[in-house]
């Protein structure tokens, strides 16, 4: 199949996952009810817990996480496909990870990918963020074969480091997901030129449904779930409001993109410094 169509679903998580389970669950339905065939949810979708012993409080190992115990019944009962952004998966007394799964049209996991590049910066909204307090790394990238492609998994921050992305597409990736909870700081400046740039880049499809509105805490996310083709053109945006967008994905502008401009096959190494560290080229092979 060429043609497929995804739906981003947008929401605003709370504390109480719960509380997420019945409001992302009402979306994923209404998306399946407009006609998509691979719907994306956000990165941390189950809960938003700013306050670290608390969130290591209510966090699960996969085998008893309600969230994802819900979502994969919902896939099963929808049949249908389901991205799952993150959820934070306890790992440890100590840690969590920040983990995405496919999910499915018979509830099964497909693949499983936890975030390599950790959220420690200081942005200037009032929020000092430090994922690796709470947080363990991912240490593998994933690329998974669906039904209609070849499907390249990120998470949020990963869209700052274009190697992850390069290696994805020379991985066969042909739709990379980004889910996100970006800031609003962060969102305005930069959230629109780093999708379109990863596209273009890769001549791939990104796909990134997004955290939107205040939560816990007064952190506040920037919203604008995006589908952007290989050309670097915005085919949806959600805007700020909670709900659901979809698109067409149609698999031969991958192609077109990669002839107009082959700049897959132009990679080259060369002598001089050495700007990518040996460790963490290894995050993304």
């Amino acid at each position: 199949m060429s043609k497929f169509t995804v739906a981003n679903v947008q929401t605003n998580s709370k504390r109480d996952p719960q509380d997420n389970i019945r409001e992302v669950s009402a979306l994923i339905r209404e998306a399946k009810a407009k006609g998509a065939d691979l719907i994306v949810t956000p990165e941390v979708v189950g809960m938003i817990e700013p306050k670290r012993e608390l969130g290591l409080a209510k966090a699960k190992p996969e085998e008893t996480h309600e969230v994802l115990a819900a979502f994969r019944a919902l896939a099963a009962e929808l049949g249908v496909w389901l991205l799952i952004g993150s959820i934070s998966i306890k790992v440890a007394a100590d840690k969590m990870a920040n983990r995405q799964f496919l999910i499915d049209d018979g509830g099964n996991i497909v693949a499983r990918y936890s975030k390599i590049h950790m959220f420690d910066v200081q942005v200037g909204d009032g929020q000092t963020y430090r994922e690796s307090n709470t947080y363990r790394a991912g240490e593998e990238a994933v690329v998974v074969e669906t039904p209609w492609c070849k499907l390249g998994l990120s998470i949020c921050y990963d869209i700052r480091f274009p190697y992850l992305y390069r290696d994805l597409a020379k991985a066969g990736a042909e739709v990379i997901v980004t889910p996100a909870a970006f800031t609003k700081v962060t969102g305005q400046a930069h959230w629109h030129v780093l999708q379109r740039a990863r596209a273009i880049e890769n001549g791939v499809f990104i796909v990134t449904a997004a955290q939107t509105g205040e939560h816990a805490e007064g952190r506040k996310t920037y919203g604008h779930s995006l589908v952007v083709d290989p050309w670097g053109r915005v085919l949806s945006d959600a805007g700020e409001e909670v709900g659901v967008t979809l698109a067409e994905i149609d698999l031969s502008e991958v192609e077109k993109a990669r002839a107009k401009v082959p700049s897959l096959t132009h990679d080259r190494s060369y002598d001089g410094p050495n700007l990518v560290s040996q460790e963490l080229r290894k995050a993304g092979e």
